[in-house]
């Protein structure tokens, strides 16, 4: 039997990543949209999507995202454009009968300073980093609106929660981007300017883990495929997410000398200590994972390489 399956962002760095994959499979037709297409911001317009097809399993890998400076500016547009398009896939697959989905989230939804490293269970048990509340409440409704319909409904709704993400197609913009492609954007600039030295925000004493995105499609292919049983034996009916990382760590210093190296800049790297660095520390718990036999591959100088070679080539595209 063929498994009809929608990724919703499958334009996006995580999205495009999983289509790769699942493209793959001989056994899965994989159905994208575009924003053009599809806006998932428009109730009814995903309401006549979802009745007009009958999908067998679904990923949500769109939404809006960014960095520090980003979440920052836009908190309106961050908490309302996620919930928006959250509850308009999750409640519209139910309706048209979607029985399997993924829920993509984000290791934001934990407490500023929470136990190291993070379990699953330190989830609503203290305050957020203050510069991603807004996002992070939108993506901790995402999660509960999984539980919720399989609590309520039968579905098997299931919800994994990455640590920090970077690859190819990922967002490079000056301001509005994550840690890793803005120091490579930041750092190549420079290089290419011939400049002394480049400054970060932050101390550079924070420390954070990375992951590959092909690890994360790898990863929430293998979270899907997991028997249902087995999902349930991982998790609790309230407490049904599970981390995805490399339960590895970096300082922000480390990074910054690793991406020099990477791109090859001779000068100094200064840190702007009038700047937010968000969280002092994050890593997660990735036991629940580990006890279904999946592990990353991809090592953190590997993983930089191959994406500063990307943003090259997209620089002369």
């Amino acid at each position: 039997m063929v498994k009809k399956i929608f990724i919703a962002g499958h334009q996006g760095m995580v999205g495009r990543a999983i289509k790769s994959k699942l493209v793959e499979q001989a056994d899965s037709e994989i159905v994208v949209q575009t924003r053009n297409q599809l806006d998932l911001l428009d109730q009814k317009a995903v309401e006549h999507f979802f009745k007009n097809n009958q999908f067998n399993e679904v990923y949500i890998a769109a939404a809006k995202v960014g960095g520090i400076w980003a979440n920052n500016q836009y908190p309106a547009e961050f908490i309302y454009q996620n919930l928006t398009i959250q509850n308009n896939l999750i409640h519209y697959a139910h309706l048209s009968g979607v029985q399997k989905l993924l829920f993509l989230g984000s290791s934001c939804i934990y407490p500023r300073l929470a136990p190291q490293p993070i379990k699953e269970e330190s989830l609503l048990n203290g305050y957020l980093e203050p510069t991603n509340e807004p996002y992070a409440i939108a993506k901790i409704a995402g999660i509960k609106l999984c539980e919720s319909y399989n609590r309520q409904y039968g579905r098997d709704y299931r919800s994994v929660m990455p640590t920090n993400l970077y690859g190819p197609f990922d967002n490079f913009h000056a301001e509005n981007s994550h840690v890793i492609p803005g120091l490579i954007a930041r750092i190549h600039q420079a290089k290419e300017e011939k400049l002394d030295r480049v400054i970060i925000w932050g101390s550079g004493k924070a420390y954070r883990e990375f992951m590959y995105v092909d690890d994360m499609a790898e990863a929430s292919i293998h979270v899907m495929g997991l028997p249902e049983q087995e999902y349930r034996e991982l998790t609790t009916p309230m407490l049904s997410h599970i981390n995805i990382g490399t339960g590895e760590e970096v300082s922000i210093t480390e990074l910054a000398q690793l991406i020099v190296n990477v791109v090859g800049f001779e000068g100094e790297v200064l840190f702007d200590t009038s700047k937010p660095e968000g969280v002092p520390r994050k890593r997660l718990d990735i036991s629940r994972i580990q006890k279904t036999g999946w592990k990353f591959s991809i090592k953190l100088r590997q993983g930089l390489d191959s994406t500063y070679q990307w943003y090259l080539k997209s620089l002369n595209s």
